[in-house]
């Protein structure tokens, strides 16, 4: 007789909460019901480059703690490292140091807070380079930030994303045979996003990025428009979505990300849990 599927675990993005301080996030969220929390390194909330670091990771721990909350650390502020450049500079640009050393500092703060992976993205190619040449830095920077995932037994999540040079998880199933199938690389799939830029179902497309699923993000989202949607706003079936990440046994967060929902981000972030276990029973029902 075949085990119960894996019961989900979810969390809220604090890039939708950017008006809260950070101890206040992880109240709402863990009052919510949610499990988890996925935390972007950002000026706001936790800044990688705080003369206080130590401590403010030290406190963060502790919060999380005291909270039940496990967490998961993001590195999409788009803005961090460049206020002109949205995602820049990448792991294949001239001055890419900046973005390793972000990775690596993103790194030794998930290993304090007992995240498992730290989630990047591709970011644009540089105009003007050939493709071969773009996989080609891509590739050597992951392989770079790798070996502080050693050292740290903190994985890789890379996420294919609308508009950047790994949009798909074919994609990234590339890069992955570029860095030889390296143990710590895994997947973030973002599900408004494989809805928004895949040819295949959503719940194919996690059956295709199981074996290197690592995190979840999810909201709503209608095809081919990236924008990121309280659910029911988009045109996503999600029962048949967590029905396959339920019988996948994805033991990560499944994070919920809607980054312009912070000016009524306790609200959303009530609807959404709501939405989320509803779609979950329905999943259920359908077995």
């Amino acid at each position: 007789m075949r085990p119960p599927p894996t019961p989900l675990k979810f969390g809220y993005g604090t890039n939708g909460f950017t008006h809260h301080r950070l101890t206040d996030v992880l109240a709402v969220l863990a009052d919510l019901g949610y499990d988890g929390v996925a935390l972007t390194l950002d000026h706001n909330h936790l800044d990688p480059h705080a003369d206080d670091l130590p401590r403010r990771v030290t406190a963060l721990a502790g919060q999380l703690g005291r909270h039940g909350l496990d967490v998961t650390v993001e590195t999409g502020a788009p803005y961090f490292l460049d206020p002109w450049g949205k995602h820049l500079p990448t792991l294949m640009s001239d001055g890419s140091e900046l973005r390793i050393d972000l990775l690596r500092r993103a790194l030794r703060i998930a290993a304090d807070l007992g995240s498992p992976t730290v989630h990047l993205c591709s970011g644009p190619a540089p105009e003007g380079l050939p493709e071969g040449d773009v996989w080609k830095r891509l590739a050597n920077g992951v392989a770079t930030v790798l070996e502080t995932a050693e050292r740290y037994g903190v994985a890789l999540a890379f996420e294919p994303e609308p508009h950047m040079f790994v949009d798909t998880v074919e994609r990234c199933l590339h890069l992955a045979r570029l860095v030889d199938g390296h143990e710590l690389f895994g997947i973030t799939l973002d599900i408004g996003h494989a809805h928004c830029v895949e040819e295949r179902p959503v719940p194919d497309c996690v059956r295709q990025a199981a074996p290197l699923l690592r995190n979840v993000q999810i909201e709503d989202m209608r095809r081919g428009v990236h924008q990121h949607l309280e659910f029911g706003a988009g045109d996503i079936d999600f029962p048949p979505v967590l029905a396959a990440l339920r019988e996948l046994g994805h033991r990560g967060l499944v994070s919920v990300e809607i980054q312009c929902g912070s000016l009524d981000a306790p609200d959303i972030a009530r609807r959404s849990i709501e939405f989320l276990r509803a779609a979950v029973q329905t999943a259920v029902a359908a077995v």
